[in-house]
């Protein structure tokens, strides 16, 4: 597409993955395409105006969102403009925003962020299911700000399935109900279909939502436009040799590099960076007091330059973005502006392409996801006589000026780099303690949750793995030897593992025809617990699934919220180990990304409740969480949010890792899980001929409409009911431990999904079946003949079955081979 002689920065995408922009006269005057590296969405609209990917003029960035700002103001009044609150979303619109607050005039602005800061309690969170980098904060100073009785203005860079705006307001209006919800948007691109959800929106939640935005227009996909996007970033990496720099004239690497010096601002100490922790009126007049001053400190040694970039860093963008318009005003220079990003995207020096050139770096302000790239785009080759760097004082760091830290890249393409440093505003008091508890915090050293297809064979967005990747390291001893160990007292069940046989072909049928057996009676639980949680818990609940029994579970119940709700829920697992708690420094990283108030812990089932009395202790220490646990059966009653109580096969607990997306059961040994790691983990990749943890989970969605209705009615008649636990399960256990002498409540595995645990994983001693139970112990009696292990009828036994090991094992006591059940 051309305009005259211009070509449009689409083009180049448009062309090779049939990718159409349509709306608007405007629209590919606003926006242009590139190729994400982002396994979630293959392309990225790049705006011209926003600032952060493509350099342009401050003022028309600043103008872009005072415009909407004024848009808003009308469509409010002066009263509801004074009344209103205007949130930003972190990292792209932080200055989009701040400016879009600034045409508002008086009303106060707050974006959310991706950086924890101690001694400063949470608001609120919410995820952004696209991104690279999903977890958002709210962390205001006074969390009064959100709380208000005016509209609450949310912007974003653009609009376009609305998921993350609308499950937002969703969030906070949970906590903070409002009348009135205004959502800004540089460009709307929603398809017609989530046009219609927002009216449907806004009546679901009683308030009324306006949408304002400078264009509209809409993004045509082909259906294979994810899997074409990564083979065209694949091969065009592989083919890159300097992928930081174009190849044309002008933009290779000086021949010296240019000096770097730093500027001092004077900037006002009373004065925020920004609006991580809110910035009010008053804050407003202050900056713009001392802007002059500043901007001649910066314009001096800048001297005779005829063409400046003032670069921001990721989240700082407004105060990049008011020096560059102050320097504007005040030199002969041409002034560009744009920032730093996280965001990974392909450069491909062509001009129907959006992003010419890449400078890669290391992040350099410690974030809490861990080390990792940053990125500068279309910086190279940009015929800059001087580069102003700004960046906030936490980010003022070793990495920042090392060889290959991002003032070294700058001075690759520029005779002249300034430094400005912010001081990263540091709130002088937080929220009491009433209004929003106090947290535990995440360590630094904690990195992002493992995700597959890197580590497990579930899909990425299916869950994050709080857990540290051990697959290298040989924990596995035969099945007798850990039973010796752990009943010797030598040795706790988390500190190795049983080794991992790929089942027999009668086992693997006996899996599937109990899978299309139970697949239905799963479904409704599965629905009727979720239903439970959204109605009694949260309407936007965090699921942190206990692994690994817990993660199908809390798999499927994402999948139902998704189908059924339209809800995009965060979902992690975690590592909890009888004896030792829960993961401290997992609930550490939970407690700085979300709140903690949103968490539901799922399990598979319970048994005599040994791992829920587990988690109730364990979170003693870690105030905000709910300890109560939802899970899918719960034939012990140990809890009261379930999807039944029956005691039936979950085809889940009939195979270990082959059916929890190839990962061991948690390891916890003091020799490689230090006082700041997860617990450890492990992804049996060579099983993945024998894998079916998709398939489980593919063939009990598919029975979610059919199980719909059921699932009403059974939550109407639950949720008036009186669930409270009975506790009934554990008094058998300890009857059953008493009368075969085993004394030890910890060998006695009740129910069916511990049995199984037991025939799989433990040396069995014998098995205790319900008189006439049928079916559901098929694969039970199955796996007790391939042990050798004897099957007692048993009249009066509240759960199907019990699995029981015997306290005095010594070496061949019950004549296993060692191998796990089913193994050939």
């Amino acid at each position: 597409m051309k305009r005259g002689e211009v070509v449009w920065s689409g083009t180049w995408v448009a062309q090779r993955l049939g990718v159409e922009l349509v709306g608007d006269e405007e629209i590919s005057g606003l926006l242009g395409l590139a190729l994400r590296r982002n396994p979630k969405r293959a392309h990225l609209l790049v705006s011209n105006v926003l600032g952060k990917h493509v350099p342009q003029s401050p003022d028309v960035v600043w103008r872009a969102g005072c415009d909407l700002g004024l848009r808003v103001r009308e469509l409010l009044g002066d009263d509801g403009a004074r009344r209103a609150v205007v949130l930003g979303y972190a990292e792209t619109a932080t200055g989009l925003g701040h400016s879009v607050a600034d045409g508002l005039g008086l009303a106060p602005y707050l974006h959310s962020t991706r950086r924890p800061v101690d001694g400063v309690a949470r608001a609120g969170g919410f995820e952004e299911s696209h991104s690279h980098a999903t977890s958002h904060l709210l962390l205001p100073e006074d969390p009064r700000l959100l709380a208000g009785d005016g509209a609450l203005v949310l912007v974003d860079d653009e609009f376009s399935t609305g998921n993350t705006v609308l499950n937002t307001i969703r969030a906070l209006h949970e906590r903070y109900p409002r009348e009135h919800y205004v959502i800004v948007a540089l460009v709307d691109m929603r398809s017609p279909d989530d046009r219609d959800r927002l009216a449907d929106f806004a009546r679901e939640i009683g308030a009324r939502v306006d949408l304002v935005a400078s264009a509209s227009g809409t993004v045509k996909l082909p259906d294979d436009v994810l899997a074409k996007g990564q083979a065209l970033v694949a091969r065009h990496e592989s083919l890159a040799e300097a992928p930081t720099a174009r190849t044309e004239p002008g933009s290779e690497p000086c021949a010296e590099p240019g000096s770097v010096t730093r500027v001092d601002l004077d900037w006002p100490a009373s004065v925020p960076d920004g609006g991580r922790h809110g910035f009010t009126p008053e804050h407003r007049a202050a900056l713009d007091a001392a802007l002059p001053v500043m901007a001649a400190r910066l314009a001096a040694p800048l001297g005779d330059a005829r063409r400046v970039l003032v670069l921001g860093f990721e989240e700082l963008m407004y105060a990049p973005l008011a020096l560059a318009r102050e320097v504007e005003k005040g030199t002969q220079a041409q002034v560009r502006y744009s920032t730093t990003t996280r965001s990974p995207v392909l450069a491909v020096d062509d001009p129907g392409y959006a992003i010419r050139t890449r400078l890669v770096f290391p992040a350099h302000d410690d974030p809490a996801d861990g080390p990792g790239e940053r990125y500068a785009y279309n910086v190279a080759g940009g015929d800059f006589d001087a580069i102003v760097a700004v960046v906030d004082s936490t980010a003022d760091t070793p990495q920042l000026h090392a060889p290959d830290g991002l003032l070294a890249r700058l001075a690759e393409h520029t005779p002249r780099v300034l430094l400005a440093v912010v001081p990263s505003y540091v709130p002088e008091r937080t929220a009491p303690a009433k209004a929003v508890p106090e947290r535990p915090l995440v360590s630094p050293t904690l990195p992002e949750p493992l995700r597959g297809p890197a580590f497990s064979s579930y899909a990425p967005d299916e869950v994050g793995w709080l857990l540290q990747d051990l697959s290298d390291v040989e924990l596995e001893a035969p099945t007798e030897e850990r039973e010796e160990a752990i009943q010797g007292g030598g040795a706790h069940y988390a500190e190795s593992l049983p080794v991992e046989y790929q089942p027999s072909a009668a086992y693997q049928a006996l899996f599937q025809s109990a899978l299309e057996v139970s697949a239905a009676r799963i479904a409704q639980a599965v629905g009727v617990v979720t239903e439970t949680v959204l109605a009694e818990r949260s309407p936007r609940p965090v699921l942190v699934s206990l692994a690994r029994a817990g993660t199908p579970v809390g798999v499927l119940m994402r999948r139902w919220a998704q189908a059924r709700r339209g809800l995009d829920l965060p979902h992690y697992a975690v590592s909890i180990v009888r004896g030792r708690g829960i993961d401290a420094n997992a609930l550490r990283w939970l407690a700085a990304h979300h709140d903690p108030a949103d968490v539901v812990f799922v399990d598979g089932w319970t048994g005599k409740g040994a791992i829920t009395r587990e988690l109730a202790e364990a979170l003693k220490e870690f105030p905000g969480f709910d300890p109560e646990i939802a899970v899918l059966a719960d034939p012990g009653s140990c809890v009261r949010t379930y999807g039944t109580r029956e005691d039936f096969l979950i085809p889940s607990a009939c195979l270990n890792s082959t059916v929890s997306g190839l990962i061991s059961r948690t390891v916890l040994r003091a020799d490689l899980v230090g006082p700041n790691d997860f617990h450890g983990g492990k992804f049996y990749r060579e099983l993945a001929e024998a894998d079916v943890s998709t398939h489980f989970l593919d063939t009990i969605e598919a029975r979610f409409d059919e199980v719909a209705d059921a699932v009403d009615a059974q939550v109407k008649e639950m949720l008036s009911a009186d669930r409270a636990p009975t506790w009934e399960g554990w008094a058998a256990v300890e009857r059953i431990s008493e009368e075969y002498e085993i004394h030890d409540v910890n060998l006695v595995k009740p129910g069916v999904g511990e049995t199984t645990r037991v025939l799989l994983r433990r040396v069995p001693w014998k098995i205790l079946a319900r008189t006439g139970a049928g079916a559901d112990l098929d694969h039970v009696r199955l796996l007790a003949e391939q042990r050798g292990v004897p099957v007692e009828e048993v009249a009066e036994l509240p759960y199907t079955c019990v699995g029981l090991i015997h306290p005095k094992y010594t070496r061949g006591a019950t004549g296993a081979d060692g191998k796990a059940v089913g193994a050939k």
